[in-house]
């Protein structure tokens, strides 16, 4: 089924990637991402092979507030599809007052410790981390704490990392500093180079644009955005890609012209 959304944890589940077992806890709604991809990750598996997961998230959507559905339906990022699937269920979009990136269900009651974290509470969740399975890791990327983010963002499998960046509560602070990190996967700063409103963001385009591991096509057209005291810094840094260093170089060149 196409929800007309296009997210990477959302590409996981069309393309088939996902274990049951997880597909079962979206399904309960356990798995609570940003409103919009939210209702996309349960149209999505409304629509599953598997019998039992179909079935509740057939049970979910149908327990979901009407109204704030409405109002999710009315945001500018869903898409026609989306609003076709629910208006054939009688709910249409009605804008709110409000815009909340709140999930509309969330029923993971997993205590994941304070937002900040002290010094003895990072020991703390680098162990608990290290003891999760993958369900449980996609789960605390979207719901635990800034400093589980900053480790599971960091995550082997694409799908745990991919989760941080569907999570509600992440800032535009983190994603600064996702965009410096060499340590992450070059999907990361693919889908961060993508995100219009994460780019807007003069910290982010120039993080990722010094980052060498940030696709190069994509480095390439931020140097149009950058100010003349980063396009120089960039010619001449040696850390990032040499035609990108080279690029930057000719567009000093031509605006001392």
């Amino acid at each position: 089924m196409d929800v007309g959304l296009r997210t990477p944890l959302l590409d996981f589940f069309r393309r088939g990637e996902v274990a049951r077992d997880l597909r079962l806890l979206a399904a309960q709604g356990a798995v609570a991402p940003r409103p919009v991809e939210q209702l996309g990750l349960l149209v999505l598996l409304s629509d599953d092979a598997d019998g039992e997961v179909k079935a509740t998230a057939l049970r979910t959507l149908d327990a979901l507030p009407s109204a704030q559905v409405a109002a999710v339906l009315a945001r500018s990022d869903a898409p026609t599809e989306l609003r076709a699937f629910f208006a054939a269920r009688g709910i249409d979009a009605v804008a709110a007052a409000a815009a909340s990136d709140t999930p509309l269900v969330d029923t993971d009651d997993t205590d994941y410790g304070a937002e900040e974290a002290t010094a003895e509470d990072k020991a703390e969740t680098a162990k608990r981390l290290a003891d999760m399975t993958v369900p449980e890791k996609v789960k605390a990327a979207m719901k635990g704490t800034r400093e589980m983010r900053a480790v599971l963002v960091r995550d082997p499998n694409k799908m745990v990392a991919a989760a941080v960046l569907s999570c509600p509560k992440v800032t535009e602070q983190e994603v600064e500093t996702f965009a410096r990190m060499t340590n992450v996967s070059e999907d990361i700063l693919r889908t961060i180079g993508q995100t219009r409103a994460w780019v807007k963001n003069y910290t982010v385009l120039l993080g990722l644009t010094k980052n060498p591991k940030t696709p190069l096509a994509m480095t390439l057209t931020f140097l149009n955005r950058l100010n003349d005291r980063d396009l120089r810094g960039i010619s001449l840094d040696r850390n990032v890609p040499e035609p990108l260093r080279i690029a930057a170089r000719k567009k000093v060149v031509m605006t001392e012209k």
